[in-house]
């Protein structure tokens, strides 16, 4: 029997509710057709965002989303995207699909999806292609409430107040599509755009996001930092608020990813391995991190990850649309898990992508909709937002097929609500075996218990034709023993478990 030791009087950190962001980029149909229709479509929308999209995705509390990009966002001109529809400039996306890009979804639109989701906003501007003037001038148009030449023009456009925009990344993936730069580059880059943008209104300060890592590139954290920290005052922290990190799940590599739902057994421990490698980088980076912040005044933001196969047969290879399984459940469930327990230093995270591109949580295909597997992780974990994270420790064994990608067979993360409640997400890794779990608290005597759970074969997966294939069950098979319980976790398969 595998024992999980919960102390519930050792607190260990806040999760932040942005650690289950999401992400939305100009690619594919993620926006176009996923979330935005336009105004005059037959599918039933409020101001042309989906009203069954926007349904969904409220169930999970989405707490911030990033927006445009993403390689996107370093060619993305914002002045485009702005005024009467017909009038905005068509461009070709020459990233993603060769597709033209109308900019009917600009910044208007943008903040009107926020205001519908109830979330914060986090605006990606462009350093690759873009200008400091340009720069400067989209956060005047989007924050300043005076009189100037961009809030005149905003008016102009139909939107009196200024916005609130809670975070601003200064270009993305600048070692790669933003621009190709050299760390000690695109440092020097960061401090003199990160200058102009400005706070305009006391209490409504935005946070300076920092373009950080390519997955395990650790020289790229020590020279960014490094380089934006030389004759810094202290209390500035490299004029950074975050440090971002990428880090997508490739089962196989990046040539041949493989097939999101015809997989072997291999594979899927080969996939739920790398999705565990981001315990190592993020505890890696964290370190590279405490060097120039002790204090840790600087988040890490991972405000790109999933899982990244190859795209459906017979889809447009620029789109990256996939389908998604227990797998990929899994490896959302693994994931989420490391983010809480690192919580002290991961403040924000955002799963690429919100609808039908990577691993989304929702798939459309004209007026129909379906949750995915990663939706209903999204949901059971939904207790965790500004909880506090509580000590915990599952003893763990070894699985897996090939012994370069061996797995433990439980993950775990614990937290505690604002009402006293302890939630538990629980992770069975292996497809074969299933476990005897005794959970074990310090002091508290268990009231009552709650749990749900999400399992089904590896390659199970929600389709239009069966959209609940793959759904959250109650479970109810638990046994209470004064500060102890007990219960037998299934084969892949994911449980959040309450505690009264």
């Amino acid at each position: 029997m595998a024992k999980l030791f919960i102390n519930e009087n050792k607190q260990a950190g806040h999760i932040n509710a942005e650690i289950y962001g999401h992400f939305a980029e100009h690619l594919g149909r993620c926006i176009y057709g996923g979330i935005y229709v336009g105004e005059d479509k037959a599918i039933p929308n409020t101001n042309g965002m989906r009203n069954d999209v926007i349904a969904a995705l409220k169930e999970i509390n989405v707490p911030v989303l990033r927006w445009p990009g993403g390689c996107f966002a370093d060619e993305y001109h914002w002045k485009d995207g702005i005024g009467p529809k017909e009038k905005r400039k068509k461009m070709i996306n020459t990233h993603w699909g060769g597709v033209v890009e109308d900019n009917s979804f600009g910044t208007h639109e943008f903040m009107e999806l926020c205001k519908q989701l109830g979330c914060k906003t986090y605006v990606n501007g462009n350093l690759g292609s873009g200008t400091v003037q340009e720069m400067s001038e989209w956060v005047e148009y989007m924050t300043f409430d005076g009189v100037s030449p961009m809030a005149d023009l905003r008016k102009e456009n139909g939107q009196e107040e200024a916005w609130k925009v809670d975070y601003f990344g200064v270009g993305n993936e600048n070692w790669g599509c933003g621009g190709n730069m050299r760390p000690e580059y695109y440092a020097d880059e960061y401090r003199r755009y990160q200058t102009y943008v400005r706070n305009y209104k006391a209490g409504d300060e935005i946070k300076k996001i920092c373009c950080g890592a390519n997955s395990g590139d650790y020289d790229w954290t020590d020279k960014v930092l490094k380089v934006t920290h030389e004759n810094t005052p202290p209390h500035l922290h490299g004029f950074m608020d975050g440090l971002s990190l990428h880090y997508y799940t490739v089962p196989n590599n990046w040539t041949t990813k493989g097939s999101a739902t015809d997989f072997t057994k291999e594979m899927w421990y080969q996939t739920l391995n790398k999705a565990l490698f981001m315990e190592t980088l993020v505890s890696r980076h964290e370190a590279i991190m405490d060097q120039y912040d002790p204090e840790r005044k600087i988040a890490m933001v991972v405000d790109e990850w999933g899982c990244w196969y190859d795209v459906e047969p017979g889809t447009n290879p620029g789109f990256l649309y996939q389908q998604n399984t227990m797998r990929d459940a899994l490896v959302a469930g693994i994931t989420l898990n490391i983010f809480n327990k690192h919580c002290n230093r991961v403040k924000m995270a955002n799963l690429a992508q919100m609808v039908n591109v990577l691993q989304s949580v929702i798939l459309t295909e004209g007026e129909k909709m379906i949750l995915t597997p990663t939706y209903h992780i999204f949901h059971m974990y939904r207790c965790h937002q500004e909880a506090t994270l509580l000590e915990s420790y599952i003893k763990t064994t070894e699985i897996g097929i090939e012994e370069e990608y061996k797995v433990p067979n439980l993950h775990e993360s614990v937290s505690k609500d604002k009402d006293g409640v302890i939630h538990i997400t629980l992770n069975n890794l292996s497809l074969t075996e299933s476990y005897d779990i005794e959970t074990i608290l310090t002091e508290k005597n268990i009231i009552d218990v709650k749990a749900d759970i999400l399992t089904n074969d590896m390659a199970a997966h929600n389709t239009f034709s069966n959209p609940n294939q793959v759904k959250i069950q109650p479970f109810t098979e638990i046994e209470i023993t004064g500060r102890e319980i007990t219960f037998q976790i299934p084969p892949c398969s994911v449980m959040k478990i309450s505690i009264h």
